[in-house]
């Protein structure tokens, strides 16, 4: 509830609406030109179903290139701005644990680009399980429409729940600036992986509300704000975490 909280939420989520539209150029460009895999971009548009409420999916991924080479360029943008999501975070859970000395710029970049790697890997282990999952079930599911979709739904949850899980685990163990022993983050990370996906829902029921509101207030920007918005809640989560594992460290 301190303000610094809030400070270093609004720079992660920032950092965030940055890096998100250029991290799915580069997947979708990996996945379409380089493995020529369309169950996997179909896997890409199944987590926007499931991610982002209402009409918010429908514009991102109208607006997703459907040709082209490998967009280098979002490549560098995506290091560039993600490496800024980790910064204002490594502050915050330096802050939570009670760190003083924050590491040197180069060293934080250093640590952010091997968090860039290791979460985005996960990342695109969760979309290649799904489109696996969604390529046997289309083997198996035939004319069931239906049941098909909601199968490969299911699956994509049961696949990218436990590595998002295991992406803050890494986040919460390894960005701050000192030692942790992982048994103190790794019961934090459980649960603050499951509120994240309780978000999800609650974004659902709110969203119709919230989407008005937004139309009136922000116009043409309001798909900005909303992922703005939705990313700083998230991430007063995940240092609401921090400091929960950060205390239980100092009881124990």
């Amino acid at each position: 509830m301190e303000t610094e909280a809030h400070v270093y939420a609004l720079a992660i989520a920032a950092s965030v609406l940055l890096s998100f539209y250029p991290f799915l150029i580069v997947v979708l460009s990996f996945f379409r030109n380089i493995l020529h895999w369309n169950a996997a971009e179909a896997a890409i548009y199944l987590a926007l179903d499931d991610s982002l409420p209402g009409d918010l999916g429908v514009f991102i991924r109208r607006n997703l290139p459907t040709r082209g080479s490998v967009q280098v360029l979002s490549m560098f943008l995506l290091l560039f701005t993600a490496n800024g999501v980790f910064e204002p975070l490594e502050v915050a859970l330096n802050r939570a644990w009670g760190v003083s000395q924050n590491r040197t710029y180069l060293k934080n970049q250093l640590v952010a680009l091997g968090m860039i790697f290791a979460c985005g890997g996960l990342a695109l282990l969760s979309l290649m399980f799904t489109a696996l999952n969604q390529r046997w079930m289309a083997d198996w599911g035939g004319s069931h429409g239906a049941i098909q979709t909601w199968m490969n739904l299911l699956l994509f949850k049961v696949a990218a729940l436990p590595l998002s899980i295991l992406a803050l685990f890494l986040v919460y163990w390894l960005l701050p600036n000192r030692k942790i022993e992982p048994v103190r983050v790794a019961p934090v990370a459980i649960l603050v992986g499951l509120g994240l996906e309780a978000m999800k829902y609650v974004n659902l029921l709110v969203f119709p509300w919230f989407r008005e509101k937004l139309q009136r207030e922000y116009g043409v920007f309001q798909h900005s704000v909303l992922i703005l918005l939705w990313t700083f809640v998230a991430a007063l989560i995940v240092l609401a975490g921090a400091e929960w594992s950060a205390r239980r460290g100092t009881v124990t």
